[in-house]
């Protein structure tokens, strides 16, 4: 099993801090200055616009917690994994991140996807 990068861990905390004030601490510890993040509702680049984005996650779903639901798999500094947001307790919304770091462990890019993979189409 990986170690988990503490890029990655002071990300996750970012979208779980209830304090909104600290929240650019945690992302200054997890992000390059230039962080991409893309998923099917944001496309945002620098550190600015992920606290934006974080901040209006917190607003829209005030009780949210995000918590990642798998190990990660691994190779060329990015990262596959799973994660799951609930709100008072129950499953709102499943997803999967690839994030990538570079070589000093600062994350430059997540490509987030919601939901389930599909199940595989049937051939004609």
């Amino acid at each position: 099993m990986s170690a988990i990068p503490p890029s990655l861990e002071a990300m996750m905390a970012a979208w779980n801090e209830k304090d909104p004030a600290k929240v650019r601490g945690h992302l200054e510890a997890a992000l390059s200055p230039n962080v991409l993040f893309v998923d099917p509702d944001n496309y945002v680049v620098g550190i600015d616009a992920f606290e934006t984005m974080v901040h209006k996650f917190r607003e829209d779903i005030a009780d949210a917690k995000a918590e990642r639901t798998s190990g990660f798999n691994v190779h060329h500094n990015r990262y596959r994994y799973t994660w799951m947001v609930s709100s008072g307790g129950t499953p709102v919304m499943p997803g999967m991140d690839v994030t990538e770091l570079d070589d000093a462990g600062k994350v430059v890019r997540v490509d987030g996807f919601f939901g389930d993979i599909p199940e595989l189409e049937a051939s004609k």
